[in-house]
């Protein structure tokens, strides 16, 4: 990306600005790319724990394959999911806040005991399962955020500010050289009109 000037003191003026801008801003980008970097490790690292303690708890009830065979699966229904928005640096990120869920009514006394156990469990799992895609989703967008803000990190590290400081490098250069230049006219016409007057 090569940066627009003109050799003048107003394009110098500019360019300092849009220096200062972007040098004032970078603390700033590097502070929240590493907190997003922590949070993206954090959502990760809940996700993988919600993963584990899900296979674990559907590891326990293997040796009831039979009685599952038993259990009407369409007695419990997630109804609805309540999420609330959280700003992580400057990210909005969902919150699971609560779980609806719909029990279909059956008669407790034609159905095996373990029934109300069995609905306790299934909602325990769906909770589970629901809460791991909360953080999975918490982790894809704030994943995404950090991304964008370390591209941004390093457009102005490598390219923004070096090509400030290179243009208004050679701006200053010109205005010396022909400031430099103007002075040595100057004199020359002063010398020259000098030499006028003796002859």
């Amino acid at each position: 990306m090569s940066i627009k000037f003109q050799y003048n003191k107003t394009s110098l003026q500019s360019l300092g600005k849009q220096l200062k801008v972007r040098e004032r801003a970078l603390p700033t980008l590097k502070n929240k790319e590493s907190a997003l970097r922590s949070e993206v490790k954090r959502a990760k690292d809940k996700a993988a724990a919600l993963e584990q303690e899900l296979e674990q708890e559907l590891g326990r009830y293997d040796e009831m394959v039979r009685l599952w065979g038993e259990f009407d699966p369409s007695l419990v229904k997630v109804a609805d999911v309540d999420l609330s928005v959280k700003k992580i640096a400057g990210v909005l990120t969902p919150v699971l806040d609560k779980i609806h869920f719909e029990v279909a009514p059956y008669n407790p006394f034609t159905r095996p005991v373990w029934f109300a156990d069995g609905i306790a469990i299934l909602r325990e799992l769906a909770r589970m399962g629901i809460e791991r895609e909360v953080w999975l989703r918490k982790m894809e967008l704030l994943d995404y955020a950090r991304k964008k803000t370390t591209q941004k990190v390093n457009l102005y590290e490598k390219v923004q500010i070096p090509g400030f400081e290179d243009a208004m490098r050679k701006i200053k250069r010109f205005l010396e050289d022909e400031e430099n230049l103007s002075k040595s006219a100057q004199k020359i016409v002063k010398t020259r009109q000098e030499q006028e007057v003796e002859v």
